[in-house]
């Protein structure tokens, strides 16, 4: 029995709310992030590279903010690409993602098979980084993030810094999105029995195998 796509578009906006107020609540006091007073140069290469290390322990929840304030200006900035970039996310949720497996794709009475979904798709993600902006846009947008991250981190001194084992063990800009992801699952199925065939997580692997089962059938054909 299949689910209603309405349920699973819930369910995976419910992940996705979780994950996000799991970000929030890891962020740090932005005064402490702009404290003048810490800033200083680092006394050697060694140096900058631990006060970036710690730096990302510390703020990886501000540095994601700031990224994602980035990238969220420069496609607001560019409607047109936000609108190319929004259409394709959404072929990838509804067209594969979201879509449940007992429910084959119909186009002009054609059914089309996973396999010939999954490479409509992967053209299509080709054609708009190729024959866009969007790819160049995204690009940019996070370089400049990065950058603007790696230089408060080797020039913000982190000897003020209250820094565990437990938040060093999970350094990592992202890792606050990753932690975030593992709980999600939880905060969904408290509201969708079914969450567990249609967690984003559970079906980005079903994805994965599908990916798999594709390129075994390839290498079969090459050989």
């Amino acid at each position: 029995m299949s689910t209603p796509p309405s349920t699973a578009v819930g369910a995976y906006f419910t992940t996705i709310s979780g994950t996000l107020r799991s970000a929030v609540s890891r962020r740090r006091p932005w005064l402490e992030l702009f404290d003048l007073s810490a800033i200083s140069r680092p006394s050697s290469l060694p140096d900058a590279s631990v006060r970036i290390r710690k730096n990302l322990s510390y703020f990886r929840a501000n540095y994601a903010t700031i990224l994602a304030t980035i990238l969220a200006f420069s496609l607001l900035s560019h409607p047109l690409s936000l609108l190319t970039l929004l259409s394709l996310i959404s072929a990838w949720l509804f067209l594969y993602i979201l879509r449940p497996a007992d429910q084959p794709l119909v186009i002009f009475n054609r059914t089309i098979s996973d396999r010939e979904t999954l490479w409509i798709l992967i053209a299509f993600t080709f054609s708009v980084i190729l024959f866009t902006n969007v790819g160049s846009l995204l690009m940019s947008s996070t370089l400049i993030g990065f950058g603007i991250v790696c230089v408060h981190g080797v020039f913000r001194d982190p000897e003020d810094l209250f820094l565990d084992d437990t938040i060093l063990a999970n350094s990592g800009l992202f890792s606050v999105v990753l932690n975030g992801g593992a709980t999600a699952p939880a905060v969904a199925s408290k509201y969708f029995p079914n969450c567990d065939a249609l967690c984003p997580i559970v079906r980005v692997k079903k994805a994965r195998q599908r990916v798999s089962v594709v390129r075994g059938q390839l290498l079969q054909l090459v050989g």
